[in-house]
Formats: structure tokens, sequence, C-alpha cells
């Protein structure tokens, strides 16, 4: 997420995390957790500009290609597997991009506190120019997207979680009963919808990962709440789920192991501040993940 909220975060993020997790709850206790075996990581796509090339979110088209909302610049980059850029197009302060079953990519944009409302677009990947059409409108700073296995995008802005019907219409029930407060990344699996949340209310300003349901999104669950500095509380940004794991990045430049049954966590990658994270599609061992400074990150979990 890009937003005043991430520079304020600034003041309380540092550099070892602990995690808190209670299941079914909602509330959580301080409690240390050891290091994963730690990852090993290279870089994928160097920054041109840092900061400048700040990489906020990512996604991958139906060839392979990785598409990097680079949300200073106000364009997403298409770069082959080689890490080559290969392509651009225009989005105002974009923040996810995720491939729908339409076999286009869908774009949030207007992921920042300055550029009023935002919304939805969309566009062939595969065109000779792609051209963003709009999607969805009327989101307030959206930010991470994330479909499920019926085609409903689901959308965290920050009035919350959105679920959008295929037409673009959006379920105002489902919307209606979701009780998230500071929504940020969001990766849907079966029937859990995962969300990481900053300035939950009442129990913490930052830090929080969340499971809610598709069928029953009234019932939220928290996972785990990640802390950096022994109790001071972490930023959290996106989150991916591979091997059954959530992979969660922060702004302390953690990446964490998380498990959503027993929400025990790990730190497998200390680096720089991370944004976004997904599957490595030329690697199946791998994960990518962006950065704060505009780099690409190809990470190894290890064990």
């Amino acid at each position: 997420m890009l937003s005043i909220r991430r520079c304020v975060a600034h003041v309380v993020v540092g550099a070892a995390v602990v995690t808190t997790a209670s299941i079914g709850t909602g509330t959580a206790s301080a409690a240390p957790v050891a290091s994963c075996a730690q990852a090993r990581e290279d870089i994928a796509i160097r920054s041109a500009v840092p900061l400048l090339d700040w990489s906020e979110n990512f996604g991958i088209d139906g060839a392979g290609n990785l598409w990097v909302a680079r949300v200073m610049r106000g364009e997403v980059q298409r770069y082959d597997g080689d890490g080559r850029l290969t392509g651009t197009v225009a989005v105002p302060s974009p923040g996810a991009v995720r491939l729908g079953p339409d076999g286009l990519l869908y774009v949030v944009t207007g992921n920042s506190p300055l550029a009023g409302a935002g919304g939805i677009v969309r566009f062939d990947p595969a065109a000779a120019d792609p051209t963003p059409t709009s999607f969805a409108t009327g989101f307030a700073h959206p930010n991470g997207a994330a479909f499920d296995d019926a085609g409903n995008l689901y959308v965290t802005a920050s009035d919350g979680v959105h679920r959008l019907r295929r037409d673009g219409s959006e379920d105002m029930d489902w919307w209606a009963d979701v009780a998230v407060d500071g929504p940020n990344g969001i990766a849907v699996s079966g029937d859990s919808v995962y969300v990481t949340a900053n300035f939950v209310a009442g129990s913490g300003p930052v830090g929080r990962v969340l499971r809610l349901s598709r069928t029953d999104p009234a019932d939220s669950t928290t996972i785990a709440d990640l802390t950096s500095l022994g109790s001071l509380p972490d930023f959290v940004d996106d989150l991916v789920v591979r091997d059954g794991d959530l992979y969660v990045t922060t702004l302390a430049g953690h990446l964490v192991r998380v498990d959503p049954v027993t929400g025990t966590a790990c730190t497998v990658l200390s680096t720089q501040p991370l944004t976004a994270v997904v599957a490595d599609p030329a690697d199946p061992s791998a994960l990518l993940a962006g950065s704060e400074e505009g780099t690409v990150l190809r990470i190894h979990p290890q064990g």
C-alpha cells in the first residue's frame, strides 16, 4: 500500500519479527518465534531509478510475462522471462495487477491518497497496444485485489473489502457484512479470503493477518499479528498462498511465512521494505517480491 499511513508506520518498524496468534477469537498475545531457514534471494528486475520505480504490486499474464505496477510513474510495465522491459501501459496510481478468468489483466487504479476516487481497469495483455477500459469505479483508495475460482474479484479499499461479480456489479450484501479496518493485501484460496490489515481498531495499530469466509463474510478470524523489535507492530502489506502457507511482506523488510491453521509464523528473509509477493511463473520453488526501492527480488524459501 502506498499511503500516508505507510509513512507514519516507518517509526514503528525494525529488524526482527515476532508474531502473536489467536485462532477464532480475534485477540492475541505476544510470543516471539524463531526464524525459518533463511531464504536465498537474487535480483530478478533491477530498479532504474530508486523510489520512482517503486514496485507497488504485480501480476502475471497468460503468456508468463510479469506486469509491474510502477505507482510513482503511473504505469504498469511488462517484463519477459529474462527480466527485459518489453512494454508499458499508462494507469494512474496503479495497485494490484491480476489475471482475470477472461484472460484480461485487471489493474487497481487510484492507489494514492492524492488520487481521489479509484477503480479497476482492464486490458488485453496480448494486444499490440493494450488500451485500459473501466471495469468498476467509485472506490476509496483501493489497493489489493484477488479473484476466486468463480470469477468474483475481491478488492481492498479504505472503506473495507469489496466483492465484484464478473459483470462489474458489486455484491453489496457481502461488503456490508465484512468488518475489516485498514485492509491492504488480499488472497483467495477455496472458501478462505486472507487479508492483511493495518490500523486495526481496538487491538493495535498495524500488522494483522485475517481470514474471511467467502460464504460467510461476517466470520472474521485473526490468524496472526506481526510485530517488530519485540512488541512494536510491523506494517503488513501483500500476501500470497503457496503450498498451504501464507507468505506476507512487511514494511520492516521481512518476508514472513504464516501457517493459516495454527497462526505460527517465522521470518524467511530480512531485506529492504517489501510491497508485494507472487509465485514465480518461471520457477515453482521461488517467489517474486516487490520493494519500495523498485527492485523485484526472486526469493527461494528454504524448508
